[in-house]
Parts: C-alpha cells; sequence; structure tokens
C-alpha cells in the first residue's frame, strides 16, 4: 500500500508542477511572445504579462474567436492571428480542390455554350422555316422574333431581375395577334382604341388556341431546370474554398493555444477531421452523400423540364 500512496503523491505533484508552471508562462506571456514574432509580427503587439479580459480592465475589447478569460492576447492580436490562419489553410485548400474547382468550371462553360447554342439553333430554325412559309410577310416583322429570342437569352443568364417570363411571352403573344390581325385584314384600317379591345378580349377569343399556354409551360420549365443547374456549377467551386467559418475552426484549432500560453499544443487528429467535414459540408460525415445528390438532384431538373404538360 505505501509503494501505491507514493506514487500517487509523485504524480499529484507532477500535474501540480505541470499546471503552476503553465501558469507562469501563461503570466509572463515570454514564449507566445516568441511564437508570435516567429510568424513574421511585432512582438510588441503581446503584453508582457497575461490579463483576464475583459473582466479586469473594460478599455479591453473582448476575444471574438478564442476564449475570455486569462489571456495572452489582445484582440489587435487575435485579428492578425485569424488573418495568419487563412493565409496557412487558404494554400493547401486551394491545392486539393484546384482539379475539382477546374472539373465544374469546365462543365459550366459546357453547358453554358450547349445551351446558347441550342437557343442560336431554335430561332435560326424557326427564321428559316417562317421565310420559306410567309415569304416577305415573315421578314417584316421578323424583329419581334428577334426580340423574343433576345429575351429569353437575357432570363436565362439573369432569371427573374432580368425580365418576368410571364409579362414577356403575354406582350410577344399581345403583339404577334395585332400584327397578324392587321395583316390578315389589310383592307380595313383599325384605330388603337379597336386593337386595344381586342388585345382586351385575347383570352376569350384564343386566337392561338392552347399554344400559349403549353409555351409557357415548356419555357419555365427548361429555363428553371438549365439555370438551376448552371447555378449549380458556378457555386461549386466556392463550397470547396477556404470559407470565414473555416478561418474560424481554423484558427481556434492553430493559434487560439498561443492566447492560453499552450503555443506548442496542437488539435487531435479526429478533431481536425471532425472541423474539416463540418466546415466544408455542414454536417460531419455528409461530403460522400451530397456529392453524390448533386449530380442526381440536377439530372431531375432535366426530367421535370422534360416532363408532361
Amino acid at each position: 500500500m505505501k509503494p501505491l500512496l507514493v506514487l500517487c503523491v509523485v504524480c499529484t505533484l507532477v500535474v501540480l508542477c505541470v499546471s503552476m508552471t503553465a501558469e507562469q508562462k501563461l503570466k509572463n506571456c515570454n514564449d507566445v511572445r516568441a511564437a508570435y514574432s516567429s510568424k513574421g509580427f511585432n512582438v510588441n503587439d503581446v503584453p508582457n504579462k497575461g490579463f483576464n479580459s475583459p473582466l479586469l480592465f473594460s478599455s479591453r475589447s473582448p476575444l471574438k474567436v478564442c476564449p475570455q478569460g486569462f489571456s495572452c492576447c489582445t484582440v489587435e492580436m487575435e485579428e492578425k492571428l485569424s488573418q495568419q490562419s487563412h493565409t496557412e489553410i487558404k494554400a493547401p485548400v486551394s491545392r486539393l480542390s484546384t482539379n475539382l474547382q477546374s472539373t465544374f468550371r469546365q462543365r459550366h462553360d459546357h453547358f453554358d455554350k450547349f445551351f446558347r447554342e441550342l437557343l442560336k439553333n431554335a430561332e435560326l430554325s424557326l427564321h428559316n422555316m417562317f421565310v420559306r412559309t410567309y415569304g416577305m410577310m415573315y421578314v417584316q416583322n421578323a424583329e419581334l422574333f428577334k426580340n423574343f429570342f433576345e429575351a429569353l437569352t437575357r432570363y436565362y443568364v439573369s432569371g427573374g431581375a432580368a425580365l418576368n417570363l410571364d409579362s414577356m411571352l403575354s406582350d410577344f403573344w399581345a403583339d404577334l395577334l395585332e400584327r397578324m390581325f392587321r395583316l390578315v385584314n389589310v383592307q380595313y384600317e383599325f384605330s388603337d382604341a379597336y386593337m386595344e379591345c381586342v388585345s382586351r378580349h385575347t383570352e376569350q377569343l384564343q386566337p392561338f388556341g392552347d399554344v400559349p399556354r403549353k409555351l409557357r409551360l415548356q419555357l419555365t420549365r427548361a429555363f428553371v431546370a438549365a439555370r438551376t443547374f448552371v447555378k449549380g456549377l458556378t457555386l461549386m467551386p466556392d463550397v470547396v474554398s477556404a470559407s470565414p467559418s473555416c478561418v474560424r475552426a481554423a484558427m481556434k484549432m492553430l493559434y487560439c493555444p498561443y492566447c492560453s500560453g499552450q503555443v506548442e499544443l496542437k488539435p487531435c487528429q479526429n478533431y481536425c477531421l471532425s472541423e474539416r467535414a463540418a466546415r466544408l459540408f455542414g454536417q460531419p460525415g455528409r461530403l460522400g452523400h451530397r456529392m453524390e445528390q448533386f449530380p442526381r438532384r440536377h439530372a431531375q431538373s432535366g426530367r421535370e423540364a422534360r416532363g408532361p404538360l
């Protein structure tokens, strides 16, 4: 029993000595000054002694990232160390994600080019068909269809911020009806009031049958799906970049120990892996699942665009 008791006493003394040593280092901040200056910062930024901020010194601002309480860090030091964290984490994240970012950018460029070519081909095909079918009657009104496809391109690029698709389609059909009405009844001359009356009764008259409704549904499905897909490809490279929350987590792991005087303290592997997963994907362990869902959801958008009317 005596040897065991002696061993317990020795262990207790060792722990107390280590604790007192760490506390002493924190009080004089010497190790922090050395480590801080090794990063290229001005050693004069570091206080000579630790302080209990912001409890005892109301003039000092509380730290934004690292724990409050007895510390060797000022707010200015914390900000510089946070910037250092951003610099250190940006390079490895960039190296690891370069190929992935390049892939998404290439996919975005390919799809964007493909969709714009579809619009151009559709415009050219309609133009050629109408020239053969209606001749000069169409040519004299071709700018209406040219403006129509230009509006569709603006909607694809900027969405609802550029124009309202329903309003644009309504204006297109109203303008087309007026032009066709005048061409079919060329022997008559109609006043603006008369044409306005015709426009007001378009829904009852339905001169184009069910075509406007079908076209609106098809365009809405196709363009919403296309914009969702291309927007996703545009945003994906940013997902694998060093976000502010990622930098904040890196600061906590790498440099917050400086503030408590434990400059040699390093985060454990599990903590690093957990933080990496949480920062990049919101929840630990969700990387594979979310990356698998990304193409599936966009494929579903494509199927919805071709769905039944």
